[in-house]
């Protein structure tokens, strides 16, 4: 292995429905600035992604997978692709990756190139779920049975990085996946480049906390950064990651020269922190990571350094995301305007609820199992730390509830829109016609023992059997846990004074499930005692507690001057089963950021 190699890797999706402009860029970057670049990845798939690709394939088997990966990325780019030899790695296979990679194969053909296809299968567990294999298996974070089998939508392990490489070693130019962790189209490159094995754990875990830095693409680039204005002149043009990996694991996350955006310590660590729960258990297929000492370094305009990222062996058990239906819910948004329109909103629905009511109970039939008015422009996302005014005089009330018959959700349309003449002043928004029930749609997550999955790799017909990293019981009890220092100066009275948080941190937050997790890194290292020493566990629950049904975990990350905060059944349900306005917890580190943090004063002189 030669150790001075670089394997340079862009990211250029985060999510099904992203700008195609990734792609061109990336490879318009590689000629103009020669950087070499090797591969390009995408990740395509969440929970609720496998959930609509099912239904998609439930209609026409053909379906199933990303139909815009082939017929929008890849046909307007792959003979610039296939010319400048870089290799594609993709899990816009969804739930039916065999099609997906068909597909890809016939644009091959059809574009008259020379290039081998490879697909991944193995993590669909549907038909295995439907013999009753799995039938004692438990939700592993509420302990809930499996959900009936006519309900379950999806049933997807999510796969490792070692069959991605087999594929590479096999000679394929594009590897399409199903279900995988969103790293492992990266960190499949960097197995097969640098020949790692699943004893090389330091290294895996570098090569996987590359594939998390790249893998919501311009994220990492200035997209949802903090200090949003730094980025806010060219957000049009923003630049797409490119991690230039080393054979030790560390890695330079840069961007092409000349695109909007920035990469910066403070860009890439809040891209680190992004959903990762325990930073010294991040449990994924193929090793386990521990990202509390990871260290960046500036070293360059655009260019950070990132190392430091330790592993532990592969755990014995694939995750296993699984979809379920659970219902219908309704969802509206109704505007008022004028004096009083807060007041206004919550008189209309609940007249309409009442009637709506009324006639389920003339029925005979059960009520709303659940009901939601978030009234947008009181601060209702702040709970009781928000400073609301009365009376507003402009307001958006996000209207949901759930039924488990749809019926009930277009009762409760009609007598909303029904009441249009004999509402309060001021109403708005309803144009466009009467809205339509939507599934609920529930995350089943569970362990599957790695033995039960069989995993193949067909190279344009040739199959083989996929091999994996073996496994052990991972207990996260067992790792010793750093403590951040709380040992603060003493000073004399009156030398305090309260910061809001953002001035001494940047913050990053999103979802796991149920669960939400915010990062707060301090912008300087001075900063963290005092940020340490303020939020607790029990302060940042009383900031959430409008939202917060479990518990708050609060875990160090030495190596960022960063906290992260796990806080568990805090998102409705999260996901498709959520009714609120940010089911995701996408705003929650906004929210943190402005709790106030009592700091010396003789600090604030030295804050911008």
């Amino acid at each position: 292995m030669n150790d001075k190699k670089i394997v340079n890797i862009g990211g250029a999706s985060g999510y099904w429905g992203e700008s195609d402009m990734a792609v061109p860029q990336l490879l318009a970057a590689n000629n103009h600035d020669s950087k070499n670049l090797d591969y390009i990845v995408f990740d395509y798939l969440a929970e609720i992604t496998m959930s609509i690709m099912a239904r998609a394939r439930a209609k026409d088997a053909s379906r199933g997978y990303a139909l815009d990966f082939v017929s929008s990325v890849l046909r307007q780019s792959l003979p610039e692709i296939a010319a400048q030899g870089v290799k594609i790695i993709s899990n816009a296979g969804g739930v039916n990756p065999v099609a997906c990679a068909k597909a890809v194969r016939a644009l091959v053909q059809e574009l008259g190139l020379d290039l081998r296809v490879a697909v991944v299968s193995g993590d669909d567990i549907l038909e295995t779920l439907s013999t009753g294999a799995y039938g004692a298996v438990r939700e592993m974070f509420s302990g809930h049975a499996l959900p009936e089998l006519d309900k379950i939508m999806s049933a997807n392990a999510y796969l490792g990085a070692f069959p991605i490489a087999q594929a590479l070693d096999n000679g394929a130019d594009i590897v399409i996946t199903g279900r995988c962790v969103d790293s492992a189209v990266t960190l499949g490159a960097c197995i097969h480049e640098f020949g790692w094995g699943a004893d090389d754990m330091d290294k895996l875990a570098g090569g996987s906390l590359a594939g998390h830095v790249i893998e919501c693409g311009p994220q990492a680039t200035g997209g949802n950064f903090t200090d949003w204005r730094e980025v806010a002149e060219n957000l049009a043009g923003i630049g797409y990651p490119i991690v230039e990996v080393a054979a030790d694991g560390t890695f330079v996350c840069t961007k092409p020269e000349g695109t909007g955006g920035m990469v910066s310590v403070g860009t890439v660590s809040e891209q680190i922190v992004y959903e990762i729960g325990d930073p010294q258990a991040y449990i994924l297929p193929d090793v386990v990571c521990d990202f509390s000492g990871v260290k960046l370094e500036d070293i360059a305009k655009d260019r950070v350094h990132v190392h430091g990222a330790t592993g532990y062996a592969a755990p014995d058990t694939y995750k296993a995301s699984i979809t379920y239906l659970d219902g219908f819910r309704g969802l509206l948004s109704l505007n008022f305007t004028g004096l009083e329109a807060d007041d206004k909103i919550k008189v209309f629905t609940d007249a309409a609820l009442a009637r709506a009511r009324g006639k389920l109970r003339a029925m005979g039939a059960p009520d709303y199992t659940e009901i939601s008015l978030e009234i947008l422009g009181t601060e209702c996302q702040y709970g009781s730390a928000a400073k609301i005014s009365k009376g507003a005089r402009e307001v958006v009330g996000k209207f949901a509830f759930k039924h488990q018959d749809q019926k009930a959700i277009n009762l409760l349309f009609k007598e909303i829109t029904g009441m249009a003449l004999a509402t309060p002043a001021g109403l708005s928004g309803l144009g466009g016609g009467r809205p339509k029930p939507s599934p609920v749609v529930r995350l089943f997550s569970c362990e599957i023992p790695k033995t039960d999955i069989a995993i193949s790799v067909d190279m344009d017909g040739e199959i083989s059997s996929a091999q994996i990293a073996g496994g052990q019981v991972f207990d996260p009890a067992s790792i010793e846990r750093p403590q951040p220092s709380v040992a603060l100066p003493k000073p004399s009275a009156g030398e305090m004074v309260n910061v809001p948080l953002v001035t001494l941190a940047w913050g990053r937050s999103g979802d796991k499930g149920d669960k939400a997790n915010i990062g707060i890194i301090a912008r300087q290292p001075e900063y963290l005692p005092y940020i340490a020493a303020a939020l607790t566990e029990e302060v940042v629950a009383k900031r959430f507690e409008h939202f917060l049904e479990g518990k708050v975990e609060r875990f160090s990350m030495p190596g960022l001057n960063a906290l992260n905060f796990l806080l568990h059944d805090v998102l409705g349900g999260g996901g498709m089963a959520s009714l609120r306005n940010d089911p995701q917890g996408k705003c929650y580190a906004q929210i943190l950021l402005n709790h106030p943090i009592p700091i010396p004063s003789h600090i604030t002189r030295n804050l911008s």
